[in-house]
C-alpha cells in the first residue's frame, strides 16, 4: 500500500487543522475537534499502524502539531490535545509492535515506523519547540499542591513522556555517518534542552519533596539524555585533558602507522628480480596435494607464505544460531560544547539529586510501584555516576545511597535473576543478556568505587569499605558469582563487550580479594562438608511383651526405681515431653509422653522414664492425667506399673518390601555440617582452572587489536594466575590460544603489546619444553583441558590411577583377568529373558565392590554395549503395566468400600493386592467411570482433635486417622518414580498453602534431619529470616522465590518431606508453567516467618509414636476419662525472638501480586545473609555448576557419578 495515498477521511481531518503560511500557522475553526478525531484514529489502527505511518508520510507532527503548539500555547484545551497527540505518535516503535517483528511484511512496517519517529527527531531539534515545553511544565511546577488540578497533572506526566519519546528514539546510521566530534540529532536536541532550561526542571523534580512522584520519569529521561555519553570522557573533560585525549588518538595512528610502514616493508622484500609473467612453477616438499603427488605452485615465492588449500573455496556460511552476538552501539564523541553542558548536569545532579532520587527510585522498585524493568534505569545509573564521580575528585558522600552491602546485595540479585531467566527463556535470551550486562556493570562500578575509598584519606572511608569488604568477600554468593557467569557465558547470546567487563570484573575482584587476604593472618569464611554414609536396613518391629514377661521386667526394675525415688539415682535433666514448635496438637503429645514413658521403661531405663513422668506432670496438671501435683513415691511406683503394663497402639513398622524389587545398590544418606573455616585464596583461585574460563579469555585475546590495553591486561592477568601461581602451564596449551599467539607475534605493532608477548613467549617456551618428553603434547593442542588432564600431561598418564598425583582415583582400574570374566558372565547371561544382566553380573563377580553404573561402563568400554540405555534399571511400582479383570473388580469393590472414608486413596492403597502406585490407581478409576475428577479423591481433611477415634484395645487411648503428609512419608510411596510425584503435585489445591498451619514443622523436621537435610533446612530458615527482617526494614511485602542453586538444596526441593513441610509452613509452590520455584508469600507476616523459622529448629530426637499419626487422647490406666480434658493455650513468646515459640494463628492469603524472578543464595539461598558455603577449593565448589531449574533424579546421578570418580 502507497502510504503517500491517504484515507480520505483521515486526508479530511488533516486539512481541517490548517495551514502553515511562511512562519505562522493559521488554524481553522475546526481545528480542536480535528486534532481529537486524530487521536480516535490513531485508537483503531490495525497492527500494521497503517494511521500512523499515513500520518508519518504526510509530515503532519512537522507541518501542524509543532507549529500549533509554538504559536497557541495560550489555549490551554488545544495544547493539551496537541500533546496528547505528539505522545501518542512519537510513541517508540517497539511499543507500538510488542517486539521486532520476525516476517518480513511486518518488519517493513516496523522500520517504516522507526523511520517516522526519526523524522520527528530531528522536527523537536529546535529551541522555541522545547522553549514552549519549558515554559508550560515551569509554570506548572509553580503550582502548589493545594491548587494543582488533576489536569495539570496529567499535562506534566505528558510532557515527560514525550521528552523521553523523543529522546529514545534510535538514530539513524545512514544519514548520521559524521566522525567523533560533530554535532548528530540527539546532540542537537540535547542541546535545544539545554538552552530551553528543560535540565533545570529536571533537577529540580528529582531533588524536590513534593515532586516525588516523577522519579522514574526522570531517571529514564537522564539515562536517555546519557545514552551516547562515556563517563570517564564527561570526567575528564575541562580538567587540561584535552592533550591526553589528542595523545591516546596520535598513539592509535602511530600504531595504524607501525602496521602500514611493515606491510610496505614486507612487500618490498617480497618483489620479485623479473617480470611477474615469468615467475616460474615451484614444488613444494612435504606438502601433498589431493593425490599422493607434491603441489606444485604456479605463483611467485612471495606469495607461498599464504598459501592453504583453502584457497579459491568459498567460505563456511555461519548459521544464524551460532553467529556471534551484535555488539551495542559504542558510545560516541558529542559535540564540545554538548559535553560540557553534559558534564555541568552530572556535577549539579550529583551534588544536589542522586541520593535522593536513587532513594525515592529503589523505593519504588522495592514496594512494586514501577513498571517492569524499571531497574535497569537504577542499574545504568548507578554505573554511570559513580564511575563519573570516581573521576571527578571522588567524594563518596555524594554516591553514599549506593554503596553499601545492600547495594551489593541489589545488584547481585538482579543480575542472578537475569542469568536465571537468560537460561530459562531461550527465546529473549539477548534480552536478558543485556539487562545482566547493565547489572554486571553496575556491579564492576561498585567494587572500583569500595577500591577507591581503599585510598580516602578520611580514616571513617577506609574502615567502611574494610567492612563493606569482610561482609561481600564471607559470603559465598559473591565468591561464586563470576565462576557461574564464566561458565554459563555464551557468545552467540552475549556480546563480545559482556566478556569484557566480565574479565575485567573479575580481575578486580580477585586482586582486591587477595589484598584483602594479604593483609591478615587469616580470614574466615562459611563452609560446608558432606558426609555420605551407608543407611542401615530397616528392622522390623518386636512383637509386645507377654504380661509374664512384664511382671519379670517389673520385678527387675523395682529396685532401681526404689533408688531413684529415694534420690541414690539421679535424674537426667534434659528430658522433655512436649514441643511448642512441633506440628502435634498438645493432645497427642500427652499420648505421644505416655508412649515414650512406656518405651523407657520396656528398655530397662528406669531414671528417663521418672524424669518423664514428673515433667508431663507440671505440663499437663489438668485431670491428673500423670498423677496428682503432690503424688507420693507410691503413686508415682503405681503410675508407672501401669503404664508399662497397659497395651497402648505402639508405632505400625514399616512395610517389608518385596525381595525382587529391591535395589542392588544400598542407599546413602547425606549429612552437611556448617562450620567456619579458614579461607585459602589459592584454594578458591583453583575454581577458576577450568575449561570454560579458558575458553572465554581465549575467546577475548582473539580480538587483542581491538581490546583496551586495561583489558588485555587484566585477560592476561587471569592468564598469568592460572599458569604461574597455580603452576598449571599446560592448561594453556591450546591451539586456538597458540594461534593467536602467532598472530601476536608476527604483529608489527607487537610493541604496543608487550605484556602479552612476554606472555606468549613464556606459554610457548613451557610446551616446548614439555614436547621434549611428551610427544602427545601435540595432540593435547586439540583440546581443552582440567586439572587432572594437565596432572597427567606433566607427570604421566595413569599417575592419578596409580595413586602419583595429588588426588587418587576412587575406582579401581579393571584387570585383565577381571576384564575376560566381564566378557564370560556377559555372554552367559545374555539371553537369559526376563532376568536383570546386570544384576545376574554382579552376583557373579569374583571381586566384590563394584557397583552397577562401574559394570556397565565397563561394559560400554568393551564394546559389549553401544551405552548404558541397554540396561535400564527397573523401577519399582512400573513392573506391573495391564489390569487384569480380577484386579478391576478388586478395584470397584475396594472404592465402594472406602467411598464414605475419609481417604479414599489411601485405603484404596492399603488393601491392593497388586502394588501400584498412586497414578495409575487414579487413572484407572478415571477409566472406569467410578470418579468424575481428581478432587473427588482428595483427603478430607478435619480440624485437628476432632476425628473419629478408632477403636483400640481396652484400656488404651484412641488413635486419630492418620493424617495424609505422614502417610505420604511413610508409606510405599517414597520409592516411586518422578512422574508419580508430579502427578501427586498437582493434586492438591492451591488454597492450602495460603497461610502457615499450626504446629507446622516438628516431626518433618525431625524425619528430614534423620535423611540428611540440615543443610537445607538451615537454608531454608535463613531465607525466611531473612525475608523477614526485610520486610520490616522496608515496609514492604512481595513474594520471593526460593532458588536453589546448589544441587544439595536442589534435591531436598525434590525431596517430599521437605516439600511437604514447606506446604505447612504456608510457602506456595509454582502457580503456572511460568513460575519454575516454591514462593514465600507476601501475604505472611515478618512475625510469622520468624515463627515458621524458629519452628524447623531441630530439639533432637522426637518421642517415639506412630509415623503416621500419634495417639491423639492420652489416657492411664487410672483414669482414661481424664485423657480429654482440655490442653492448657499455647505458649506466647515475643514476635523477634528467633527460639523456639508457639505456633502462629493462621492469616488470610493476600492477593497475588505481580510476581519477580529473585535469586537468592547460591548456598543458603538468600544473598546478604551467612549461608553455607562449601569450603574453597573443594571438589564440590570445582565440581558444581548452576543447573536449569526443573532437572529431576538429581541425587541419583550424583551417588552415580561419586561412586565412579
Amino acid at each position: 500500500m502507497d502510504w503517500y495515498m491517504m484515507n480520505c477521511e483521515l486526508l479530511a481531518t488533516c486539512s481541517a487543522l490548517g495551514y502553515l503560511e511562511g512562519d505562522v500557522y493559521h488554524r481553522e475553526p475546526d481545528c480542536l475537534e480535528s486534532v481529537k478525531d486524530l487521536i480516535r484514529y490513531l485508537r483503531h489502527e490495525d497492527e500494521t499502524r497503517d494511521v500512523r505511518q499515513q500520518l508519518g508520510a504526510a509530515q503532519i507532527l512537522q507541518n501542524d502539531l509543532l507549529p500549533i503548539m509554538v504559536q497557541y500555547p495560550q489555549d490551554k484545551v488545544l495544547f493539551d490535545a496537541v500533546i496528547r497527540l505528539m505522545v501518542n505518535l512519537t510513541q517508540p516503535a517497539l511499543l507500538c509492535f510488542g517486539k521486532v517483528p520476525a516476517d518480513a511484511a511486518s518488519r517493513h512496517h516496523f522500520l517504516q515506523v522507526l523511520s517516522y519517529l526519526q523524522a520527528y527527531k530531528e522536527a523537536f531539534a529546535s529551541e522555541k519547540v522545547f522553549g514552549v515545553l519549558s515554559e508550560k511544565l515551569y509554570d506548572l511546577l509553580q503550582l502548589d499542591w493545594e491548587q494543582r488540578q488533576e489536569e495539570d497533572t496529567l499535562l506534566i506526566e505528558r510532557i515527560l513522556l514525550l521528552l523521553r519519546n523523543v529522546l529514545h528514539v534510535p538514530p539513524d546510521p545512514a544519514e548520521e555517518q559524521g566522525v567523533d566530534g560533530d554535532a548528530s540529532v540527539h546532540d542537537r536536541v540535547l542541546w535545544a534542552l539545554h538552552i530551553s532550561g528543560m535540565d533545570d526542571l529536571l533537577k529540580f523534580l528529582a531533588s524536590a519533596q513534593t515532586e516525588q512522584q516523577w522519579a522514574l520519569h526522570v531517571l529514564e529521561i537522564i539515562s536517555l539524555m546519557f545514552r551516547d555519553q562515556s563517563p570517564e570522557e564527561l570526567a575528564a573533560l575541562g580538567q587540561g585533558q584535552a592533550a591526553d585525549e589528542h595523545g591516546e588518538d596520535t598513539r592509535e595512528l602511530e600504531s595504524l602507522r607501525q602496521r602500514e610502514l611493515a606491510e610496505k616493508r614486507a612487500r618490498v622484500l617480497q618483489r620479485p628480480s623479473r617480470h611477474s609473467r615469468f615467475r616460474g612453477s615451484y614444488v613444494l616438499q612435504g606438502l601433498k596435494a589431493i593425490g599422493d603427488q607434491d603441489i606444485i605452485f604456479h605463483k611467485g615465492l612471495h606469495n607461498l607464505k599464504s598459501y592453504s588449500h583453502d584457497l579459491g573455496k568459498e567460505p563456511r556460511r555461519v548459521p544464524r544460531r551460532r553467529q556471534a552476538a551484535p555488539e551495542t552501539e559504542p558510545p560516541r564523541r558529542s559535540a564540545r560544547n554538548v559535553r560540557l553542558f553534559l558534564r555541568h548536569f552530572c556535577q549539579d545532579f550529583l551534588e544536589g539529586c542522586y541520593n535522593r532520587l536513587m532513594l525515592l527510585v529503589k523505593d519504588q522498585l522495592v514496594r512494586e510501584k514501577a513498571q517492569q524493568h524499571d531497574e535497569t534505569y537504577y542499574l545504568w545509573a548507578s554505573a554511570f555516576f559513580m564511575a563519573f564521580n570516581r573521576r571527578r575528585g571522588f567524594r563518596p558522600e555524594l554516591v553514599s545511597e549506593t554503596v553499601g552491602v545492600r547495594a551489593f546485595h541489589f545488584i547481585e540479585q538482579n543480575l542472578t535473576a537475569y542469568y536465571e531467566m537468560a537460561l530459562m527463556d531461550k527465546k529473549e535470551a539477548a534480552t536478558w543478556a543485556r539487562r545482566m550486562h547493565l547489572a554486571l556493570k553496575a556491579y564492576q562500578e561498585l567494587l572500583r568505587t569500595v577500591q577507591e575509598m581503599d585510598r580516602s584519606p578520611e580514616q571513617a572511608v577506609r574502615d567502611s569499605s574494610q567492612v563493606i569488604k569482610s561482609n561481600i568477600f564471607y559470603l559465598m554468593e559473591y565468591r561464586q558469582l563470576f565462576l557461574t557467569l564464566f561458565r554459563k557465558f555464551d557468545e552467540t547470546k552475549q556480546p563480545r563487550s559482556f566478556l569484557r567487563d566480565l574479565v575485567e570484573t573479575a580481575h578486580l575482584f580477585l586482586r582486591m580479594l587477595e589484598r584483602f587476604c594479604r593483609g591478615r593472618a587469616s580470614l574466615v569464611v562459611q563452609s560446608k562438608r558432606v558426609r555420605r554414609r551407608r543407611k542401615k536396613p530397616l528392622v522390623a518391629a518386636a512383637p509386645a511383651p507377654q504380661p509374664p514377661e512384664l511382671e519379670e521386667l517389673w520385678a527387675a526394675l523395682a529396685p532401681q526405681l526404689q533408688g531413684c525415688l529415694q534420690g541414690e539415682v539421679p535424674l537426667p535433666e534434659d528430658m522433655v515431653p512436649f514441643d511448642a514448635a512441633s506440628e502435634v496438637p498438645v493432645d497427642e503429645q500427652r499420648a505421644a509422653a505416655l508412649l515414650q514413658i512406656q518405651g523407657c521403661l520396656r528398655d530397662g531405663r528406669v531414671p528417663p522414664a521418672l524424669r518423664l513422668l514428673r515433667a508431663a506432670r507440671d505440663v499437663w496438671p489438668e485431670g491428673d492425667v500423670f498423677g496428682a501435683p503432690d503424688a507420693g513415691p507410691a503413686e508415682e511406683t503405681r503410675l508407672l506399673r501401669e503404664i508399662l503394663f497397659a497395651p497402648l497402639p505402639q508405632p505400625a513398622p514399616p512395610e517389608a518390601e518385596e525381595p525382587e524389587e529391591e535395589e542392588e545398590e544400598e542407599e546413602e544418606e547425606e549429612t552437611v555440617q556448617v562450620s567456619e573455616k579458614e579461607f585459602n585464596f589459592l584454594d578458591y583461585l583453583k575454581q577458576f582452572a577450568c575449561a570454560p574460563v579458558v575458553r572465554a579469555l581465549v575467546l577475548l585475546l582473539r580480538g587483542y587489536e581491538r581490546n583496551s590495553p586495561r583489558t588485555n591486561h587484566c585477560a592476561a592477568r587471569l592468564l598469568h594466575r592460572l599458569a604461574r601461581d597455580l603452576r598449571m602451564e599446560a592448561l594453556l596449551f591450546q591451539l586456538s590460544l597458540f594461534a593467536t599467539f602467532h598472530r601476536l607475534l608476527s604483529d608489527p605493532a607487537a610493541a604496543a603489546h608487550q605484556e602479552l608477548v612476554a606472555l606468549a613467549k613464556f606459554i610457548l617456551g613451557k610446551f616446548f619444553a614439555l614436547a621434549a618428553t611428551n610427544k602427545k603434547a601435540f595432540v593435547e593442542l586439540l583440546f581443552w583441558k582440567s586439572p587432572a588432564v594437565v596432572w597427567e600431561m606433566t607427570q604421566g598418564y595413569g599417575s592419578l590411577r596409580e595413586g602419583e598425583g595429588a588426588v587418587r582415583s576412587r575406582v579401581p582400574p579393571w584387570t585383565p583377568q577381571e576384564e575376560q570374566e566381564l566378557r564370560e558372565l556377559y555372554w552367559k547371561y545374555k539371553e537369559v529373558e526376563g532376568q536383570d544382566v546386570v544384576a545376574a553380573i554382579l552376583a557373579q563377580l569374583s571381586v566384590p565392590g563394584r557397583t552397577r553404573r562401574q559394570v556397565v561402563k565397563q561394559l560400554v568400554r568393551l564394546g559389549l554395549a553401544t551405552s548404558a540405555r541397554d540396561f535400564p534399571r527397573d523401577r519399582k511400582g512400573t513392573r506391573i503395566v495391564l489390569w487384569t479383570q480380577e484386579q478391576e473388580e478388586e478395584l470397584t469393590r475396594l472404592f465402594e468400600e472406602f467411598q464414605g472414608s475419609d481417604d479414599v486413596l489411601g485405603s484404596i492403597m492399603k488393601h491392593l493386592t497388586a502394588r501400584r502406585s498412586r497414578a495409575r490407581v487414579v487413572e484407572k478409576l478415571l477409566a472406569l467411570g467410578l470418579v468424575a475428577e481428581r478432587k473427588e479423591l482428595y483427603k478430607k481433611r478435619r480440624r485437628k482433635g476432632q476425628g473419629p477415634p478408632t477403636p483400640g484395645a481396652a484400656g488404651a487411648p484412641a488413635v486419630p486417622a492418620q493424617d495424609s503428609s505422614a502417610e505420604d512419608g511413610d508409606s510405599e510411596e517414597d520409592e516411586e518414580d518422578d512422574e508419580e510425584e508430579d502427578d501427586e503435585g498437582e493434586e492438591g489445591p492451591m488454597e492450602e498453602h495460603g497461610a502457615p498451619q499450626e504446629g507446622a514443622g516438628g516431626r518433618l523436621v525431625y524425619r528430614l534431619h534423620r535423611e540428611g537435610l540440615e543443610g537445607p533446612l538451615r537454608w531454608l530458615q535463613t531465607c525466611l529470616r531473612r525475608t523477614a527482617g526485610d520486610r520490616e526494614e522496608d515496609g514492604a511485602s512481595h513474594p520471593v522465590p526460593l532458588v536453589p542453586l546448589t544441587e544439595e538444596n536442589e534435591d531436598a526441593m525434590e525431596n517430599r518431606r521437605f516439600r511437604a513441610l514447606l506446604r505447612q509452613l504456608g510457602l506456595r509452590p509454582p502457580a503456572s508453567e511460568q513460575e519454575s520455584f516454591w514462593r514465600i508469600p507476601a501475604a505472611l507476616t515478618p512475625q510469622q516467618l520468624r515463627r515458621a523459622a524458629a519452628s524447623i529448629t531441630h530439639r533432637g530426637p522426637d518421642p517415639p509414636g506412630s509415623p503416621q499419626g500419634l495417639l491423639e487422647s492420652p489416657g492411664c490406666p487410672q483414669d482414661l476419662d481424664a485423657a480429654a480434658a482440655q490442653a492448657p493455650a499455647g505458649l506466647g513468646s515475643d514476635s523477634e525472638s528467633e527460639d523456639p515459640v508457639a505456633v502462629p494463628s493462621p492469616v488470610q492469603p493476600g492477593t497475588k501480586r505481580r510476581r519477580e524472578l529473585d535469586s537468592e543464595d547460591e548456598a543458603m539461598g538468600s544473598s546478604g545473609t551467612e549461608p553455607a558455603p562449601a569450603a574453597p577449593g573443594s571438589e564440590e565448589d570445582e565440581a558444581e555448576e548452576p543447573q536449569p531449574p526443573g532437572r529431576r533424579k538429581r541425587v541419583r546421578r550424583v551417588e552415580e557419578e561419586e561412586e565412579e570418580d
